[in-house]
């Protein structure tokens, strides 16, 4: 018996084990998804990643004794790295399985990929709805065709397009479906010129995804899903979407908080707000030598800083982030801490919004 052969006969048994488990644990509901993840081979696609371990990242390939079964754990990977930073990853089985279960195809729909990163997701659906039904965009030409090469390997041929997801690919538009597999934080107004009326947009926006509804007057809306995303940003070809670090502002404004940083490291459903009231912003948190937080950072791409420690905050910059997180927490915690699936959005051509319970609760939103 070869090698090759001995992996995929590995490859086929751990892609059956992790189908069961995403069965056992309720997140696979639809039989015709199940046989997709049995079928489909997650290994090809990602022949190296990066781990992190001890702190420190670690590169695994096929050569590593373990790399089989973290390929087909519940689990990303990385799988490019610029200037440290990840650029492009495998997103977890359970969360790929979550949102291509909302997004609701049927046989027939046309679906539209932004994002192909390693091209794994798209031969999910190659499989599930036929290759001449999936176009997938991918803003990095490098990837676009890397995946493209992937796929086919494993006998699959959708249309792979180097270009910006953010503009769609209205060559083949109207599309029955549009899911994107990068974070976002202002669905873009194109995709509704071409998504059908009544069709899906599955989406992760802040640190959740919502799923979107297409009306017929040219607006989309939708709730979030329950469950948490963390996706890397949305990004331009060359960068890391990861907002640089702007340095400590010499002159910075000064004041008292009632809002503790610790509050905001221990709840992540609170980052999840504030991750809709403050969006495209990084943070980063101190801790002390018994690992409680002592401060926390917060900067963004347009320049504003914030950091709170000890009680007191001090900020600069075009917006306001700390107010933005101190506006987040009390709209939190008046609501009775509400869950992601409580929020909403509507997007027509002149914008989006997000609200809570009902589009009559506007969330607010710090930006420059």
């Amino acid at each position: 018996m070869t090698m090759t052969t001995h992996t995929e006969e590995r490859a086929e048994g751990l892609r059956t084990v992790l189908a069961d488990a995403l069965e056992a644990d309720g997140q696979l509901s639809d039989p015709a998804w199940r046989r997709a993840f049995e079928t489909v081979p997650r290994h090809p696609f990602v022949p190296e990643f990066w781990t992190i371990a001890d702190g420190a990242l670690r590169l695994v390939s096929a050569a590593h004794p373990d790399w089989l079964d973290l390929v087909y754990a519940d689990d990303a990977l990385a799988t490019q790295m610029t200037d440290g930073v990840a650029t492009s990853s495998s997103t977890a089985p359970g969360l790929m399985l979550a949102m291509l279960q909302a997004l609701d195809v049927t046989d027939g729909n046309r679906v539209l990929e932004v994002a192909t990163g390693t091209g794994y997701n798209a031969a999910l659906l190659s499989q599930r709805l036929g290759s001449d039904q999936v176009v997938t965009v991918e803003i990095d030409p490098v990837l676009a065709r890397l995946a493209k090469s992937r796929l086919r390997h494993c006998g699959y041929s959708p249309l792979v397009v180097a270009g910006d997801g953010r503009d769609g690919y209205p060559d083949r538009a109207p599309y029955d479906r549009l899911i994107a597999t990068c974070g976002f934080s202002t669905i873009p107004t194109s995709w509704l010129e071409q998504v059908k009326s009544g069709g899906l947009i599955v989406c992760p926006l802040g640190w959740a995804t919502v799923s979107l509804v297409v009306g017929y007057d040219g607006r989309a809306e939708g709730r979030f899903l329950p469950g948490g995303s963390y996706f890397m940003a949305v990004r331009d070809f060359g960068t890391t979407g990861t907002p640089a670090h702007p340095g400590r502002p010499s002159t910075t404004s000064g004041r008292l908080t009632a809002v503790d940083p610790a509050v905001v490291a221990e709840d992540e459903a609170f980052r999840f707000v504030l991750s809709l009231a403050a969006p495209d912003t990084a943070f980063a948190f101190e801790r002390g030598d018994d690992g409680t937080v002592t401060a926390m950072e917060l900067w963004a791409v347009d320049g504003a800083w914030a950091r709170s420690e000890g009680g007191t905050v001090r900020q600069a910059g075009p917006r306001l982030l700390w107010d933005a997180v101190e506006t987040a927490h009390a709209l939190y915690v008046e609501n009775g801490h509400p869950g992601r699936e409580r929020f909403g959005v509507t997007v027509t051509a002149k914008g989006q919004r997000i609200w809570l319970d009902a589009p009559s609760r506007p969330v607010p939103r710090s930006q420059s």
